[in-house]
């Protein structure tokens, strides 16, 4: 596949690994940076969003999404694990779930730019999904930086496959895409319930805040991890 990322917010929190560690299959390791484990909520906009060798088709290119993850490891390759992706759009949903088999949700959302400040909101739909919602507003606030292997911020961004379960078997998901153009960022946090829909109490500190404006993606089919 072919996606085009715009406006994204990483948000992230530092989490005690054996809080994470019971939700992620045991297959798989649970990455940790200086022995902590963490919990990303990232709300962006996609367009472009196509089967390589298909034309972009109207209304159904182009979405907000919003996903909550942590990382993990599998043979020592580091990758994504997404406890739930909200899209609006239903048919990327019912896609994702069947192809990819990630935990999609259908969700109302929308994003407003006012200048460099981007307004998000979203709302789940999903019949018989737990409730999540976030609304929030940020902005960069630095010049764009590339992240340095052994920082934390290349450790929470630099991934390149994610990964899915489908029973007890793994797939892994390459990805492919340039360094991230990072900026340090601010935030106006009204209202976040996405790690509480998964049992998950964020901790008191602010999160770690990071900005990306742009970034180009080729997602190949999965294979067996």
């Amino acid at each position: 596949m072919r996606q085009k990322w715009h406006d994204l917010l990483f948000m992230h929190w530092r989490i005690p690994t054996r809080t994470l560690r019971p939700l992620i299959p045991p297959s798989l390791e649970l990455d940790n940076f200086e022995g902590s484990a963490w919990l990303g909520i990232v709300p962006f906009r996609m367009t472009g969003v196509r089967l390589r060798g298909t034309p972009k088709i109207p209304g159904l290119s182009a979405f907000p999404e919003l996903n909550v993850r942590t990382y993990v490891t599998a043979a020592r390759k580091p990758g994504v694990w997404f406890f739930s992706l909200d899209a609006a759009s239903a048919i990327a949903v019912a896609a994702a779930r069947t192809w990819f088999h990630l935990p999609y949700f259908r969700a109302r959302m929308s994003l407003e730019s006012r200048g460099d400040q981007i307004c998000y909101q979203s709302h789940r739909t999903h019949i018989n999904a737990p409730a999540a919602d976030l609304r929030v507003e940020y902005e960069p606030t630095g010049r764009v930086l590339q992240a340095r292997p052994s920082t934390l911020e290349y450790f929470l961004t630099e991934r390149y496959c994610l990964y899915a379960a489908a029973g007890e078997k793994i797939y892994r998901g390459e990805i492919h895409h340039p360094p991230w153009p990072l900026q340090p960022a601010r935030a106006e946090i009204a209202l976040n319930t996405m790690a509480a829909s998964h049992g998950l109490e964020l901790p008191p500190a602010p999160p770690l805040l990071h900005f990306a404006r742009f970034q180009d993606v080729w997602i190949w089919p999965l294979a067996r991890a």
